[in-house]
């Protein structure tokens, strides 16, 4: 027994032929299922590393909104416990001595006001960063190290665009379309502009999450709230917010170019939209075959470019290539000799007793 019998037909049901309603509605939802699945345990996985990365806050048993005190006052409490001093033996030594720079390293960054601002918005990266002092200069190079994601993006969507292969998601034609033109226009002004809203409204949370002298309220009251009385899950910092909102934003879209194709509505048949008949489609036919044409031209060029100024070789030349296209590919097809022998048929009609036939080839 199949994965398809298992999960979608019922026990003493009969198992739909492939190809039936019943078959595809099955597959349908089959499919639908994969994918919000793919995305569910995606945006967990991403949740999964977040978490195990860690942050700070954790490596000090802190809260968040931990005042600079208390995080000096914890700082020595862990120094004593787990000083490397105090190790016995070189392994737990080294690993001691690991620990302690990690917790010395998160006691200075949260102590110092300007750091603090950085780590919330960009994490552990920002203590790589050189020559950089005042919280404009932490922005400023967050910004920079951001840019590249964004563009890189609207290049990568304006070339899929300009190949045609960003036709899943298009909005649909309103009823008042009646002309070719009238259509052309709407398909030209709202296909797949979804994708650069959303991306844009990402943009916007984005640099407003990071520029900002204070946290995203949708963060300190909504998100972080649900997750630490619902669920056992710390409170995400910023930075943790904006790396998971990118992944859940790529993810969106790939989920998306798989299941617009099940909720786009039906197209009639003999619509002037069918995709066998698809203006982009056509286009591209349109513009092949001109090339076509002009790579044909320039080698056709390139072998009369010896009888340049001959006009009698020239016009040699074309009745020959004439001559042999009628004898070996207008006369050869099929249906071409059967409407002659036909013709010669009917010419044969009432010819005297004893002509001579003409064989045609």
């Amino acid at each position: 027994m199949d994965s398809y019998s298992i999960t979608a037909v019922r026990a003493g049901d009969p198992k739909p032929q492939p190809g039936s309603p019943r078959y595809l509605k099955h597959r349908q939802r089959i499919h639908i299922a994969v994918i919000v699945i793919y995305l569910l345990y995606t945006i967990y996985e991403a949740d999964y590393w977040v978490r195990l990365n860690g942050d700070f806050y954790q490596d000090l048993g802190l809260p968040v909104d931990v005042d600079e005190k208390k995080i000096k006052s914890r700082f020595r409490r862990l120094a004593a416990i787990y000083h490397p001093d105090k190790a016995v033996s070189p392994e737990d030594h080294a690993n001691a001595e690991t620990y302690f720079v990690k917790l010395k390293s998160a006691q200075d960054t949260l102590t110092d006001a300007t750091k603090r601002f950085a780590y919330d918005r960009f994490g552990p990266d920002m203590l790589k960063w050189q020559h950089v002092s005042s919280t404009r200069d932490y922005i400023m190079v967050g910004l920079q190290n951001t840019g590249p994601l964004y563009g890189g993006f609207i290049v990568f969507m304006v070339l899929l665009s300009m190949t045609g292969y960003l036709q899943w998601g298009r909005y649909v034609s309103p009823p008042g379309v009646s002309s070719l033109s009238d259509l052309r226009w709407v398909e030209r002004s709202c296909s797949s502009q979804w994708r650069y809203l959303i991306f844009a409204c990402l943009a916007l949370i984005e640099y407003h999450t990071l520029t900002r002298p204070y946290w995203s309220p949708f963060l300190t009251k909504i998100l972080n709230p649900l997750l630490t009385t619902l669920t056992s899950h710390p409170p995400l910092l910023p930075f943790q917010f904006v790396a998971l909102a990118h992944k859940i934003t790529l993810t969106f879209f790939i989920a998306m170019g798989q299941l617009a194709s099940f909720f786009a509505p039906p197209i009639p048949p003999g619509s002037s939209s069918s995709s066998a008949f698809d203006e982009q489609q056509l286009q591209r036919l349109e513009q092949l075959a001109q090339n076509t044409e002009v790579e044909t031209g320039k080698v056709l060029a390139l072998e009369m470019a010896p009888m340049v100024g001959d006009e009698a070789g020239q016009n040699d030349m074309k009745g020959r290539v004439q001559e042999w296209l009628v004898q070996n590919t207008v006369r050869s097809d099929p249906e071409v000799r059967d409407a002659m022998g036909r013709a010669m048929q009917r010419k044969r009609v009432g010819a005297p007793a004893g002509a001579r036939q003409q064989v045609t080839t």
